[in-house]
């Protein structure tokens, strides 16, 4: 059997985004799974649209991803094999330089056109199954501006033949350029590739997919701090399952299971929901340092600053954090609205905050507060813990009326209407922070 080559052929005349990542993973795959080789082609014969940014974008978007590549090229390197092949089909007669009246002044005078033979083309698609095409309607079509212009149609084509492509998985809506590249495969003798067209991913309201529903390019991805283990879970999901309701499925779990013949015919939808779901999952899978140098790296410098001087509290807010957080970037903005400032540094409120909606009796919450302190003032700094402490205080809590108790008490520890339960404050602080707020916090309601 043939060895498996694929390859992923984007134009850098964009930024590499979902739809493309799909198909550059669908083909990673295949040819990671049946030992073969994937080849990343830079397609830029559109020298206009062409920008080297796009292309690192691209490059730097695969690595991140972790879809390494076997062999690199780049169509602007190979003008000279283009050149070849378009004098071998002059020799032939297949192709021939069409005079041409030029559409403004000044403009092109000739071009090289295909001789098209004008007939039904009928090909093979994993997903669709036989497509035909009658050619006729393309007539004479253009593939080469000049001798050293090939436009995207006649590049492709020498590119797949010169580098053995064996599967062709690209996007459906490369189905109408289908035909075309088959007709200069058979005037060049190349053999035809197995072809994957995938099907479109669509908006969750069943429109085009755009930036406005989440499309990003995969590089605003990494910087809002979704990880790349998401990223690729989500995708292969779009469009292919292994046959089972499971939904977490690493890379290497879809080296062994993948398919192409499992790839939907319909449409994908497009669903950012799942997308965060999954990322944290993923999240929760690092190591504590890997989580805490993605989250401190979002803190604003000053509060960057008071974590690096209290590692010990820094490391009990991680899985905190982690726990209320889908995306690394969402930290940025909760810790500039003071989310976690409060973990570091006393807080200041004002006492009438400090009282339970149903006891506005200032010298009361104080007497509760009073007993907070009594009940955990001896407890063993190494078994200060949320177990610990709750069990201490959860009988006085029950008996007095919960709210009336624990309200103040996170409140002191906090000075926020939101935050974690006051037995994980308490941990997190440390009994020595944990007694001094709280006897601050008395001495604001005795005043």
């Amino acid at each position: 059997m043939t060895k498996v080559i694929t390859r992923f052929a984007p134009s850098p005349t964009g930024v590499l985004h979902i739809g493309s990542v799909r198909t550059a993973l669908y083909s990673w795959l295949y040819a990671r799974q049946n030992n073969g080789k994937f080849i990343l082609r830079i397609e830029d014969t559109d020298k206009e649209r062409s920008k080297k940014e796009f292309e690192d974008n691209i490059i730097d978007g695969l690595n991140w991803l972790g879809l390494t590549h076997d062999e690199f090229f780049r169509q602007s390197d190979r003008s000279v094999f283009y050149k070849e092949k378009i004098i071998e089909l002059i020799a032939k007669g297949a192709v021939y330089v069409s005079k041409e009246e030029p559409k403004e002044p000044g403009g092109r005078a000739e071009v090289i056109r295909f001789k098209n033979p004008n007939r039904v083309v009928t090909f093979e698609d994993v997903v669709r199954g036989d497509i035909s095409f009658d050619t006729t309607e393309l007539g004479d079509f253009v593939i080469a501006k000049d001798f050293d212009t090939p436009l995207y149609h006649f590049a492709v084509v020498v590119d797949d033949f010169e580098m053995g492509v064996t599967h062709v998985i690209r996007g459906d809506d490369a189905i109408s350029n289908t035909p075309r590249q088959i007709l200069i495969q058979e005037a060049l003798g190349a053999p035809r590739p197995i072809y994957t067209h995938l099907p479109m991913i669509l908006a969750p309201d069943k429109s085009k997919l755009s930036k406005r529903h989440g499309a990003l390019a995969v590089t605003e991805y990494h910087e809002e701090g979704y990880l790349p283990e998401a990223i690729l879970n989500f995708v292969a999901l779009m469009g292919w399952n292994p046959g089972n309701d499971q939904e977490i499925i690493s890379l290497e779990e879809m080296v062994k299971l993948f398919t192409l013949p499992k790839v939907q015919k319909s449409a994908a939808v497009f669903n950012i929901d799942k997308l965060k779901w999954l990322n944290k999952h993923y999240m929760k899978l690092l190591s504590a340092d890997r989580a805490g140098e993605e989250i401190l790296t979002r803190f604003p410098p000053m509060l960057q600053t008071k974590a690096h001087s209290d590692v010990k509290v820094f490391e009990k807010v991680v899985p905190v954090i982690l726990d209320h957080i889908s995306v690394f970037g969402e930290v940025r903005a909760l810790a500039e609205a003071g989310e976690y400032g409060y973990f570091f540094e006393d807080p200041a409120y004002a006492p009438e905050k400090l009282l339970w909606k149903d006891e506005p009796e200032p010298m009361l919450a104080a007497e509760k507060l009073q007993k907070i302190l009594a009940l955990i003032v001896d407890i063993d700094n190494a078994f200060f813990t949320p177990e610990t402490i709750k069990t201490a205080i959860w009988d006085y809590a029950t008996e007095a009326g919960r709210g009336s108790v624990l309200w103040p008490m996170r409140y002191a520890l906090s000075g926020r209407e939101k935050s974690p339960d006051p037995f994980m404050l308490a941990n997190i602080l440390g009994k020595e922070a944990t007694l001094r707020r709280i006897t601050h916090a008395i001495e604001l309601l005795r005043a």
